[in-house]
């Protein structure tokens, strides 16, 4: 069974703030009341798992990585003629008035259940002071998680580290950071230092200390280049130094148990089944799974064979973002599934790959190369569905993969772990959201005194000599490891490099709707690269939010 934690979010989890007049003489059977529910390590699991099962958003156009990615320079819209939503994400547009609310709710949702959680945490007993530490570690981890994707998308966010109800303007950056700085030294400090390898596999998709350190370095980056400062701030008056940044990166680089695996492309799930992937076979690739033997995740989300209709949130129980890459209108074009044709890649990218980098074809399809498709799979079709953006360029790290089993094709997944047999459900492949490639180009651009070792190791296992480690080659490099990780665009904000890079990809030719067109985009500089608020949200605040400049 693929490992995971992943249940229904149960009722403590929702129902927190329980009757307690003195008339009600009655015990309440059917709801978990606040006040005595966090009381056991069982409990706080339970609570955890519902403030992990905010991390997913089963709206896939407001998936946090798919829309990163949309919005970075190394993807385009995509999508269909009716995917209005895709368009306006990567042309900085509003589309309607609530884009991104699903995602706002989420996180907020999150956000309430991680601060309820905290607030309770002493009220419990444990036996154990590691596991202690460690349930009370992962909250703050998972707080610090969901205030910085909001502020990475929104700018700055309302602040609050209380469950109780308040109405609340955006907060500054530097409270909003150092919020965020607080929490995450809180969870360096309480989780204990267990090396991955002796972490128990059904532990896997919680997070470790090792994923707080590496948070800290990704946090510590953003703000100080968007916002052009030497160091953090922390919500005691303190701060956070680079030099302390740099410690903590170098800890977990050297004691956490994560490095490389050999093969860059064993990571993604095309590697699987050799016979259906002429490309997986001449390379002999073999994907390296997701129950604990990849060393390089040093946090994902985690999904299931869960995924249904059925009720509110089970959507998310599977991976939406794999559907909505998936090539629109591919019918057995083995060993690629279909889906909805977002984010069609940049060719620009796959021109700036040096020879011999293996990530190129390890990272991107090029359909007009016969070894990217089974010699039994029909001879792709441009716009078989009407996609807009169309470049012959297609994302290969998250994208549907089908195999023969019996007489049909059907999702790799569905073959390994069961749930149901349909393409829109059978996508189950972790989300990775920190790589320990990531962390060592993140030591060496924080100017680790290991930083060219850093960057080496991950040069030589593309297949690349060694370079100086400067800032502009790290740039590079970051580009084509990371590429459709959800990454790209926030390094492109905080080298304040985005308006040019979007001026480089203007005027590339693409197929829209079957005909010719050229894609062209302008970034949106008035609003700093970040996105609307919801207008919902700021009618809902009775004003009291305000609105992101530019829209």
């Amino acid at each position: 069974m693929k490992k995971i934690k992943y249940i229904t979010v149960i009722a403590a989890t929702l129902i927190f703030v329980g009757c307690s007049d003195s008339f009600l003489t009655k015990k309440d059977l059917f709801h978990k009341q606040d006040a005595s529910y966090y009381s056991t390590p069982d409990q706080i699991e339970e609570a955890l798992t519902g403030a992990y099962s905010c991390l997913p958003v089963d709206q896939g156009v407001n998936e946090p990585t798919m829309m990163a990615q949309i919005m970075s320079d190394d993807c385009f819209g995509g999508g269909g003629d009716n995917d209005q939503q895709c368009l306006a994400i990567d042309q900085f547009q509003n589309y309607g008035e609530d884009l991104y609310d699903y995602f706002w709710q989420q996180y907020y949702r999150g956000i309430f259940r991680s601060n309820m959680l905290l607030k309770r945490f002493d009220q419990a007993t444990y036996t154990s002071v590691n596991q202690q530490n460690q349930d009370h570690g992962e909250a703050y981890f998972l707080r610090a998680y969901f205030y910085f994707k909001l502020a990475e998308f929104f700018g700055t966010v309302p602040l609050t580290i209380d469950p109780a109800p308040v109405n609340l303007p955006r907060a500054s950056a530097d409270e909003l950071f150092g919020q965020i700085a607080s929490d995450l030294q809180n969870a360096i400090t309480m989780m204990p230092a267990v090396k991955y390898q002796d972490i128990p596999r059904d532990r896997l998709g919680h997070a470790t200390k090792w994923a707080a350190e590496a948070m800290m370095a990704r946090v510590f980056l953003f703000y100080t280049g968007y916002y052009q400062k030497t160091d953090m701030p922390t919500a005691e008056g303190g701060s956070i130094t680079k030099d302390q940044v740099i410690a903590w990166t170098d800890d977990c680089i050297a004691n956490s148990g994560h490095g490389l695996i050999d093969d860059f492309r064993n990571l993604w799930p095309y590697a699987y089944d050799t016979a259906e992937y002429p490309y997986a076979k001449n390379n002999n690739l073999k994907w390296i799974g997701e129950d604990g033997d990849n060393i390089e995740t040093v946090f994902a989300i985690k999904y299931s064979p869960y995924g249904n209709w059925s009720a509110p949130g089970k959507l998310s129980y599977c991976n939406q973002m794999v559907l909505y890459n998936g090539i629109r209108g591919a019918q057995g074009l083995n060993p690629w599934g279909q889906g909805w044709g977002f984010a069609p890649v940049n060719p620009q990218l796959w021109d700036s790959y040096e020879a011999g980098d293996t990530r190129k074809k390890g990272s991107i399809i090029d359909v007009n190369d016969p070894e990217e498709f089974n010699a039994s799979s029909p001879a792709y079709q441009w716009n078989g569905d009407k996609n807009n953006n169309e470049t012959g360029y297609w994302q290969k790290k998250y994208m549907p993969v089908q195999v023969t089993s019996g007489n049909q094709l059907v999702g790799m997944y569905y073959v390994l772990y069961g749930g149901q047999q349909n393409l829109q459900l059978w996508n189950m492949q972790d989300e990775v959201l920190i790589r320990f490639a990531d962390v060592l180009l993140m030591g060496a651009e924080l100017g680790s005194s290991h930083a060219q070792d850093y960057f080496d190791q991950v040069r030589a296992r593309a297949g690349l000599a060694s370079k100086p480690v400067n800032l502009d080659n790290i740039k590079i490099e970051r580009r084509h490891e990371l590429a459709f990780e959800g990454i790209r665009y926030f390094d492109l904000l905080r080298w304040h490099d985005a308006e040019q890079a979007f001026a480089t990809a203007s005027g590339i030719p693409v197929k829209t709707q079957d005909l010719d067109a050229t894609y062209t985009v302008t970034f949106n500089s008035v609003s700093g690269g970040f996105v609307p608020i919801p207008e919902s949200q700021i009618r809902l605040s009775n004003g009291v939010l305000e609105q992101t400049p530019g829209y």
